[in-house]
């Protein structure tokens, strides 16, 4: 756990990050991580808040599994509401099932998003919509930055230049293992696995240049804290989706709720094909093998009884 500014601490858990922001008395909780991860979540927050003292709400910046692992726990245990934008609230209702995950845009972590999970969650009626005036008691803007989600919402604190921004970028190039064990810092675009519209998600990061952050807290990699709105606003300016993958030139389409209304057509994906290769490969190599081997030792077999007569 972090101190990144005046009452705001980056608390890192597994796959996603939340934060704590401070307000007057009071606490909030940004996103929830993984399942799994409410023990961790509370720890830290007795250590920056006390025992006694749980948020005064629990704010989703969007529901994918990794950000939203630990909200239900949470919200029964500290008796709080979750709160997150209308058009998220089908994923967070048990409503709609997010856009399947793309792993052909490429890279280590979209290669895993084959095996993450794409189901909703309802939380009835623990969750509500942000009121159009913005959180109750909470002194941040609430960003809509669509894109990696229709319902994505960044936070936004003027006074000290603080952005939380959810999955609308990455502060870590999740396409890379080495970048992703060495924690370097790099602005990168939202997780492109679960980005099922490309064109909003550009719009998303230029509107939040336009805030010029003094700090990037993003949900997956390290705070950014030096030089943070001039390398935004490079980074918006040069922003590219990835080359290829099935929504980076048609993305999916949504409900006016913020539903899924359609998708479009699978693109051709490598990775089975070689995995099918691969392992036809290896059976045929095992036989060759065995059947080599089996030849060996008979000529060997013969060669030894013409020695012995």
């Amino acid at each position: 756990m972090q101190l990144i500014a005046p009452g705001v601490f980056y608390v890192p858990a597994f796959m996603s990050n939340v934060y704590f922001l401070g307000q007057g008395n009071g606490w909030y909780l940004v996103d929830a991580a993984v399942p799994g991860s409410a023990g961790w979540i509370r720890r830290c927050a007795e250590d920056a808040f006390g025992s006694r003292r749980p948020p005064e709400a629990i704010l989703m910046t969007h529901g994918h599994f990794d950000h939203r692992g630990a909200v239900r726990k949470l919200a029964e245990e500290w008796g709080v509401p979750v709160y997150a934008h209308r058009l998220e609230l089908p994923y967070l209702t048990g409503k709609s099932f997010y856009p399947p995950p793309d792993p052909t845009v490429g890279g280590f972590m979209s290669q895993l998003s084959r095996f993450f999970p794409n189901t909703p969650i309802d939380l009835g009626s623990l969750v509500q919509q942000i009121p159009e005036s913005g959180v109750p008691g909470l002194n941040w803007e609430v960003v809509h930055t669509p894109g990696h989600t229709p319902g994505h919402i960044s936070f936004f604190q003027r006074e000290h230049g603080v952005l939380v921004a959810g999955d609308a970028f990455s502060t870590t190039d999740q396409d890379s293992v080495v970048n992703l064990v060495s924690r370097k810092r790099k602005l990168k675009y939202p997780p492109p696995y679960f980005t099922p519209d490309w064109q909003s998600a550009e719009e998303s990061v230029r509107k939040l240049a336009e805030l010029q952050p003094r700090v990037l807290a993003a949900g997956h990699g390290l705070p950014v804290t030096d030089e943070s709105g001039q390398i935004l606003r490079e980074f918006a300016d040069q922003f590219q989706p990835p080359a290829h993958g099935r929504y980076v030139r048609h993305p999916a389409a949504f409900q006016p709720d913020g539903s899924v209304a359609s998708l479009p057509a699978p693109v051709p994906d490598p990775l089975p094909a070689i995995a099918a290769g691969t392992a036809v490969g290896l059976v045929a190599g095992s036989l060759l093998w065995t059947a080599t081997s089996r030849r060996s030792r008979q000529l060997d077999e013969g060669s030894r009884s013409r020695t012995i007569r």
